[in-house]
């Protein structure tokens, strides 16, 4: 034979046209035998004789025609020896044509080309057996092709051709083909950069299916797939391996060899969820990222954050626009891409199970991304959990519908068996370990006694049966029901899925935006220390300082580029926060089911099902919507009114959600959501104001629960309780003031007050007046020293001789000060101008016995500060930087005091004003009216009604000095232990057995319900009127000639 391709050519005229031959039909005339040969020709660029040289490499088997004519066939390419010429083809390639696995692929695309003509031809006979003649020809090229993916050996490779160095593997075949149909560059992929022949890949799985050689091709494909996305980022080429996927798990024989593979799910004591990012099949797939990882790990190539976000200072913001843009393009390109994987894994019932088990091990592995400091050697990547968060939510899509028609399918006792996933590690919203357990064992127990009486029911039907000789429909399911309730259930997809995204979204998604919120906190701490350190140049700075700022340049660049980055795949992507809110949304809902819909009051015992629930459900749906409503237009379309229902419903019920924290959270969701803090889209309006003025729940129980859960508030249970109470009420204060101004929410504000006057509202009231008191007292004592320390830096020449470490200390300690009294300012004024509100139309509470002295000696205390001889220390250089307006203080003191005096007809008030021995001062009214006339802005109504005040307070001074020099010395047991003054109703403890003056135990327990002496648990009802000793004390004061 001839050994080189140019010298074998065609017989016929030929044309190319897009790359593929085209030949003419064949002439009239020529026999079955001759038209098999010409077509076979065509298709195998082979001949069994030497060809004229028209320009087409038909190659001439010498050899083989040799062979046929010593066995006195015809030198005609026919079925019987197609194998037989395929494999001297591919045995002895010749110099420069293609190689074995090209040459066969091109056989097949002639084929399908040579197929489509011949349906053309007239003989309908010659039709079909050229046809079967094709096909036999197809069959053998994807046979010969399955051969060399599994003997890659076999056949030796062309020499000298541009494509002989290609990888002979199926993953490089598909991956050629996925490229090129995305037009991916073949050398950038490592692919042989061409489409395959229609029909093939179909034709390949079919022809080895429950063949040892499909697995033999696909197991190494499938790790050659992993092995080309591992070190690639969202801007390097995953596209090309992740079509491959998807091709390949669209066929249910691949799809079981995948989930079948050993890498598909990595075993082992040892394998972390690390481990299964890193080496399970679809690890690499999810990791592809630019949420930063450990850089031991890496996000791939090439560097999302130097490539899109570095120096983004200088970037104009239409250039970051693009960036995020191409970013959310590719994140979606790989999230439609491994959610369809999932998608056709899921809907093959022998690999369903497997593809559960794989996501439900992914969560298990890593259910320690949910601790506050991840260990990222053990656990997945924030990278993973986000991408798998993102196709977790693509997966519920089907039953996320506006009415959430299928929620019955979700089985709360998922939550309690033992099956995939573990719950029993994780908080529960109220119920204790020891009350679940307790829980199950009673329903295990009902269970088995219900089985038993299902078995005694059934054994008297059989009776009955064999003596009256006849059959019952019923005892099947007798037996159906005994069945079910004897053996574990076999829970529905939806209830797997919701439960799986649940967690997943706790680990990735809710976590990510956690992650993102200590960036931004470290961001800043940064840049404050850049500018100490920058502060601490001298004249002639230290290189130690010089190469500390150089370092921490470089880590805020770094720290920069990680904002951009989480804010391109989680803050910038409106749609994958819409859909996390649409499955909370269906939470929400659901968890309503579990205590009997949407309605108040609550049943009075939580029920067990809503209790042992794991506490993050509620958490992570509240930190959602909490991102969400800090995000503009991201709660555009999303309906809110469940959330709203379900915040109205628990905030204020520590029987169902027993961490105040939690509940804390909800009321700063609805802060955000307040109409002047709302980012709905302008063109939309803003729903909120609906929201919470249409809400019926709403109006009608939202100001108690905030009113109840500023209470609770004051003991969470933590060290940093006493701190995290202002910033919690913080919140709380701002919605009262937006709510006070809403008149169906005032109306059930002034309700509560008077329905609750001797009950939480008293505290509520009590634990204002506290904090007033705290924050302005601290405010207070530190403007002097701010004042101080302004004077101390204003004297340049003495400032700049001291040395730059101390002045920095000194500035840091300014600086820290000065953000302290602008926070405690903050809380104070709120405190003060809800007091100045509400006692406009609510003053009866204020003139009880046990809050009347504790309004007077607040408002005695504010006033000495802010016109008593002390008032010129408070005069800074800027007021306004600390928020602290000692007029509009002084203003809300007046308003607060001639409140109160208004409802006050037993001039109770007065009296409690003049007792007051530590800062009640007679002048001070009229310096007060003074310099609020001064101001000229405060109506004269008030101050005149201020001024009456103090006269009466005046009088009732001079009235209580007369009392006490009539009593003289008071016997010692008629004194309240505490307060040293006479009682005038003494009660007993009953723990302690202590006697004590009643107002002054009642103002004890509105802050305290404990015995003052011991400890113990106190509350009102407890307490023992003393009868003997109040006759006692009510003789002694008739014997002083005085009236009670």
């Amino acid at each position: 034979r001839k050994t080189e391709c140019e010298e074998h050519r065609a017989f016929n005229p030929t044309t190319e046209e897009g790359g593929i031959i085209i030949m003419a039909q064949p002439r009239s005339g020529r026999s079955m035998a001759e038209t098999e040969d010409f077509i076979l020709r065509k298709v195998l660029c082979l001949s069994l004789v030497p060809m004229p040289d028209h320009g087409l490499p038909v190659i001439y088997l010498e050899q083989v025609a040799a062979e046929l004519l010593s066995e006195g066939r015809p030198l005609l390419l026919s079925r019987d020896v197609l194998e037989r010429v395929v494999i001297e083809r591919l045995s002895n390639p010749p110099l420069g044509c293609e190689p074995p696995l090209q040459y066969l692929l091109g056989c097949y695309r002639r084929a399908n080309e040579e197929g489509r003509k011949v349906q053309s031809m007239k003989d309908k006979r010659m039709m079909c057996e050229i046809q079967d003649a094709i096909n036999q020809l197809k069959e053998l090229a994807v046979s010969y092709v399955g051969i060399m993916f599994e003997q890659p050996d076999m056949f030796p490779q062309t020499v000298g051709s541009a494509a002989s160095a290609a990888k002979v593997s199926f993953f490089a075949m598909l991956l050629g083909d996925a490229s090129a149909n995305i037009g991916l560059d073949s050398m950038a992929t490592g692919s042989l950069g061409a489409t395959l022949p229609a029909g093939f890949v179909d034709h390949f799985f079919k022809r080895f299916e429950g063949e040892p050689t499909l697995e033999n091709v696909l197991r190494p494909a499938f790790e050659d797939l992993r092995s080309s996305v591992r070190k690639v980022s969202p801007l390097g080429p995953f596209q090309g391996p992740l079509k491959a996927l998807v091709m390949m798990v669209s066929y249910p024989a691949a799809a079981k060899v995948l989930v079948n593979h050993p890498l598909w799910l990595p075993r082992g004591e040892d394998v972390t969820g690390r481990a299964l990012e890193r080496n399970s099949i679809l690890g690499p797939f999810f990791h592809i990222s630019v949420i930063p990882d450990n850089i031991l790990f890496g996000n791939g190539e090439p560097n999302v954050g130097q490539q899109c976000f570095s120096d983004a200072a200088s970037r104009r913001p239409a250039d970051l626009i693009s960036s995020f843009a191409t970013i959310k393009n590719v994140m979606y390109q790989l999230y439609d891409g491994l959610h369809e994987v999932l998608l056709k894994l899921l809907r093959f019932a022998e690999t369903r199970e497997h593809v559960l088990q794989y996501l439900a091990d992914v969560v298990q592995k890593n259910a320690g991304r949910g601790r506050m400091q991840v260990d990222t050697f053990k656990c997945a990547s924030s990278g993973m959990f986000v991408c798998l968060s993102a196709i977790m939510l693509k997966l519920c899509e089907p039953f996320l519908d506006p009415s959430f028609s299928k929620k019955d399918k979700i089985d709360v006792s998922y939550v309690l068996r033992k099956g995939r996933i573990d719950f029993s590690g994780l908080t529960a919203i109220h119920a204790t370990s020891e009350e679940i357990a307790n829980w199950v064992d009673k329903q295990n127990y009902a269970q088995a006694e219900g089985f038993r009486q299902a078995q005694m029911e059934q054994e008297e039907r059989r009776r009955v049966q064999s003596r009256d000789a006849s059959t019952s429909s019923g005892s099947q399911s007798i037996a159906s029901i005994s069945l079910s309730a004897s053996t574990p259930s076999k829970y529905s997809f939806i209830c797997e899925c919701f439960f799986l995204t649940a967690r997943v979204l706790n680990l990735g998604l809710v976590k990510a935006l956690s992650d993102f919120k200590n960036l931004i906190q470290e961001l800043s701490r940064q840049k404050e220390a850049l500018n100490a350190l920058i502060a601490m140049r001298g004249d002639g700075s230290q290189p130690a300082l010089e190469i500390e700022i150089k370092r921490t340049e470089d880590y805020l660049e770094q720290l920069s580029q990680d904002r951009f980055c989480y804010e391109a795949q989680v803050l910038k992507d409106v749609e994958l926060l819409q859909q996390g809110l649409r499955f909370y949304r269906l939470m929400i809902v659901w968890f309503i089911g579990l205590v009997g819909g949407f309605k108040m009051p609550l049943p009075v015992d939580c029920p067990m099902e809503f209790a042992f629930m794991p506490e993050h459900f509620v958490e992570d749906a509240m930190e959602l919507l909490l991102v969400s409503s800090r995000i503009p237009k991201v709660l555009d379309g999303v309906i809110l009114d469940e959330f709203m229902s379900f915040i109205v419903m628990f905030m204020g019920s520590p029987i169902y959600v027993k961490n105040p924290y939690l509940r804390a959270k909800m009321v700063e969701v609805l802060n955000a959501w307040m109409p002047q803090k709302s980012l709905y889209s302008s063109a939309l309006g803003n729903p909120m104001g609906s929201l919470f003025e249409g809400h019926q729940l709403a109006m009608q129980y939202l100001v108690p629960n905030l009113l109840q859960l500023y209470v609770d508030i004051e003991f969470t249970g933590l060290q940093t309780q006493f701190y995290d109470k202002f910033n919690i009420r913080h919140n709380i204060a701002e919605l009262l003031e937006y709510l006070w101004n809403v008149p169906s929410h005032r109306n059930a504000w002034k309700k509560i007050a008077v329905t609750e006057v001797e009950g939480f509202y008293l505290r509520f009231l009590n634990l204002l007046i506290n904090d007033s008191i705290f924050l302005l007292d601290e405010s207070l004592k530190k403007i002097p020293e701010l004042k101080e320390m302004e004077a101390e830096m204003a004297n340049t020449a003495i400032w700049e001789s001291r040395p730059a470490q101390e002045r920095q200390e000194r500035r840091r300690l300014f600086h820290q000060q000065e953000m302290v009294v602008r926070t405690d300012m903050t809380l104070a004024n709120e405190d003060v101008k809800m007091l100045q509100y509400t006692s406009a139309e609510i003053m009866a509470p204020f003139l009880l016995p046990q809050m009347v002295e504790r309004i007077a000696s607040m408002l005695n205390y504010f006033l000495l500060q802010l016109v008593g001889p002390q008032r010129r220390d408070l005069k800074v250089k800027d007021p306004e930087k600390y928020e602290f307006r000692p007029k509009e203080l002084l203003s809300q003191i007046v308003d607060i005091y001639a409140h109160i005096a208004r409802g006050d007809k037993d001039n109770v008030f007065s009296k409690a004003i003049s007792s007051d021995g530590r800062s009640y001062r007679e002048e001070l009214f009229d310096k007060a009216a003074d310099i609020l006339r001064q101001i000229g802005r405060h109506p004269e109504n008030v101050i005149q009604e201020f001024e009456a005040l103090g006269a009466k307070a005046k009088v009732a001074a001079a009235q209580a000095m007369d009392t006490e020099a009539m009593l003289g010395d008071i016997p010692e047991e008629f004194l309240d232990p505490i307060q040293y003054t006479l009682m005038r109703d003494p009660v007993i403890l009953p723990s302690s057995k202590a006697t004590i003056d009643r107002s002054t135990i009642h103002r004890h327990l509105l802050s305290d319900q404990t015995d003052p002496f011991n400890r113990s648990l106190l509350t009102p009802e407890m307490l023992i009127p003393n009868m003997e000793l109040k006759s006692q004390i009510d003789e002694f004061i008739k014997s002083r000639g005085l009236k009670q």
